[in-house]
């Protein structure tokens, strides 16, 4: 019911699924997902297409404009009504439950990135330290004429890790702050 009066009304109005999504600040596929009873719209929501669609809540959950109605209709609509609200309480639960889980995954990649950053980190002030020690070393006999050690590393690999590290970093501060409570 609620399916045909959102599409009734829109269609009255002229409006594409696209324009009345614009207006809700939706996308186009929330509209028809509404329209063809694959999802039904939150509360808060169900009253700004109300105000969209220029009607009431209880006409656009199927109550008739006329107030002498049966006690049957009466029923039947309350009936819809908790249907409604009890499947309004599940997407809320389903989408909380995915919220957490996201930001936990997120929490715990930001602090994967912490660790390998510092481990990354202290690899490269060993580096640094080593190459000091051998630049200072005047102990050479016949002179100091610059370091004859070789010392071999793989700069590239360590900063292509550093900035892979980074990145996690910033994806992983970017989920956490998306996945908030709002």
């Amino acid at each position: 019911m609620l399916q045909e009066n959102i599409r009734n009304l829109r269609k009255a109005k002229g409006w594409s699924q696209e324009e009345l999504a614009i207006k809700l600040n939706v996308v186009r596929q929330t509209v028809s997902k509404w329209e063809k009873g694959l999802s039904v719209p939150d509360s808060q929501m169900l009253i700004r297409i109300a105000d969209e669609l220029d009607t009431t809540v209880a006409i656009l959950l199927g109550e008739p404009p006329e107030q002498d109605e049966s006690p049957a209709q009466n029923a039947e609509l309350k009936e819809i009504a908790v249907k409604l609200e009890i499947l309004n309480e599940q997407f809320a639960k389903r989408s909380e439950k995915q919220r957490k889980t996201w930001r936990t995954v997120f929490i715990v990649l930001g602090v994967i990135v912490i660790f390998v950053l510092f481990y990354e980190l202290a690899g490269m002030i060993h580096y640094w330290t080593a190459l000091d020690a051998i630049h200072e070393n005047v102990s050479v006999i016949g002179g100091y004429d610059g370091p004859t050690n070789i010392y071999v590393s793989n700069g590239s690999f360590h900063m292509g890790a550093f900035m892979i590290m980074l990145m996690a970093a910033a994806l992983s501060i970017i989920g956490i702050y998306a996945t908030r409570r709002k």
